[in-house]
């Protein structure tokens, strides 16, 4: 049956609604970053390069185990979709515990990770404070990913304002306690970076408790509380879960490590620390905008997982494609802000001369991969949506890892492009990545049927 252009308005509306409030969670998760990165910018390029080398560090393994939670946006929007609501609650118990077993052995890397910078050439300056961020912030890590589980349930049944919410009232407090802890204010003892991190769990405890209460009071009001009618936990669930959220988590993974390697080899680029500098607030620029499609493919995962319950699925189409524009359109926005406006971008952060001669050829690249950039997030969450979560994680293998990250580095120290090499090989990745994955998310739209029946196996 075709669809009338009635119904391409009506769910593009719905989309949108439903978007804007996950696009805004994304941009107050980047924020915290941000935040940090801009409030330890008085104490030097050193200081920006600490954090810098802290967050790429801790949000390799934290994310993979935040990306082991993702299957519950095709278990739970799918069962939502089927108004299942009981399976809702399962689904989200069993994330739950599924972010609790992982939490110990996350922790336990990023410790002893903590005191491996200077294994790695970075000069003291930056590898010892680096190590004091990531030690504190691991603290933060159980909260972040009960927060992830919650949040994951609460986009799954279209409750996604609340997130918002959070995140807003998150980054509040972690600014105020940067002010505080950073510089010492109100009586407290000046902590410089690790006063940051500080902060940063602070916010992240906030998050956690916040969506949890939130979670208890909307089921309560429904006549479904959620602790009185709580699962324990049930391996088979959690099997499947973990098969659909590990590959997922291990596409974040790849994605993540690649730029979060690039970040670390940023550091043994000459001069020092300067192009870690130029290089960590030009990827803080690129990351904002990736919460936008970011933002788009957490949508279209519920809105493709809502229809696919249904079975509906020329509607699961229409919301792939439609988050599809959505998502490229504003990348292409973006793209021609870093291309007219590298200069006063870059002083948002700092005056350092040096940074400035460098950090605009590295925004006009970013500028190049916008649109890919957007491409592959939000297929990969369409994707996510019909229970197609390992051939993602491929893509970004073959894309990073075999392809554009070993260009990146040969152009960097063989050719010696330095920092702009690197961040060639990385354009280059993203553009083979997109093209994986919207051949792979036409060819999958155009049988939903088997795909969603196959995935369910």
């Amino acid at each position: 049956m075709t669809s009338s252009p009635g119904q391409w308005r009506s769910e593009l509306k719905g989309l949108v609604a439903l978007a804007v409030p996950v696009v805004l969670s994304e941009l107050g998760w980047m924020a915290q970053g941000i935040v940090d990165t801009i409030m330890v910018g008085d104490l030097g390029p050193a200081a920006i390069g600490a954090v810098a080398l802290g967050n790429a560090v801790y949000y390799t393994p934290a994310l993979f185990g935040f990306g082991l939670l993702l299957g519950l946006d095709t278990l739970i929007s799918q069962a939502y979709g089927r108004n299942d609501h009981d399976d809702c609650h399962r689904w989200l118990a069993q994330g739950l515990y599924l972010a609790i077993a992982v939490t110990l052995p996350v922790m336990l890397f990023l410790h002893i990770t903590s005191y491996s910078f200077t294994w790695f050439g970075i000069i003291p300056s930056v590898a010892l404070p680096a190590g004091s961020y990531l030690r504190i912030l691991n603290y933060g890590t159980l909260p972040l990913l009960i927060y992830g589980g919650v949040r994951r349930y609460l986009q799954g049944v279209g409750q996604v304002r609340v997130v918002t919410y959070t995140y807003v009232g998150a980054n509040l407090i972690n600014w105020f306690f940067n002010w505080v802890l950073i510089y010492g204010k109100l009586g407290f003892p000046a902590l410089g970076v690790d006063g940051s991190a500080l902060s940063t769990c602070i916010a992240r405890v906030m998050m956690a408790v916040s969506l949890l209460g939130f979670a208890w009071n909307y089921e309560r009001k429904r006549g479904h509380p959620l602790f009185h009618h709580w699962a324990g936990p049930q391996l088979g669930r959690i099997r499947l879960l973990v098969k659909l959220g590990l590959p997922a988590a291990g596409q974040m993974l790849l994605e993540v490590g690649a730029w979060n390697l690039a970040t670390v080899a940023a550091g043994w680029v000459p001069p020092v620390p300067i192009a870690l500098a130029a290089h960590q607030i030009v990827l803080n620029y690129a990351s904002v905008t990736y919460m936008v499609p970011l933002g788009v493919s957490s949508s279209a995962a519920v809105a493709v997982g809502h229809a696919t319950g249904a079975g509906d699925h020329a509607r699961a189409r229409r919301a792939g494609w439609l988050s599809l524009l959505l998502g490229v359109g504003f990348m292409v926005i973006a793209g021609l802000a870093f291309f007219l406006f590298p200069i006063p971008l870059i002083k948002l952060y700092t005056s350092d001369p040096l940074v400035l001669s460098m950090g605009p050829a590295l925004l006009g690249l970013a500028a190049a991969f916008q649109i890919f950039d957007g491409m592959q997030t939000v297929c990969t969450g369409a994707l996510r949506g019909l229970g197609e979560t390992r051939y993602p994680m491929l893509a970004n293998f073959f894309g990073y890892w075999v392809f554009g990250l070993p260009l990146g580095l040969t152009l960097c120290f063989v050719f010696h492009w330095g920092i702009y090499g690197l961040w060639i090989g990385l354009t280059i990745a993203l553009v083979s990545i997109a093209l994986l994955l919207i051949r792979r998310w036409a060819k999958d739209s155009a049988h939903i049927e088997s795909i969603t029946t196959s995935a369910q196996k």
